[in-house]
């Protein structure tokens, strides 16, 4: 499975320390496997089959698809609890 970042996601990491930079990217990671590990909730009101996994205080968007014949987890964007929403 290929993971493919949106420029806001790879912005939001940029800014963060290797640490948490780390325990996000794990947590990606566990997306890839089937079945998908982690806080994992649908998101309601989106008809795009997107959903978001909680890790900590953050929020990571993302939603799988196909390329080619490729499974690919596109990870829309990355935040904080309460910015991510809006």
């Amino acid at each position: 499975m290929i993971i493919k970042y949106s420029k806001s996601a790879l912005k939001f990491l940029a800014k963060l320390d290797k640490k948490s930079v780390d325990r996000i990217r794990d947590a990606i990671n566990g997306l890839t496997r089937k079945p998908p590990v982690g806080d994992i909730k649908p998101l309601q009101g989106i008809p795009d089959n997107r959903n978001r996994l909680r890790v900590g205080s953050w929020r990571i968007i993302y939603k799988y698809g196909v390329e080619n014949q490729l499974e690919i987890l596109y990870i829309i964007d990355i935040g904080n609890r309460g910015d991510i929403y809006k």
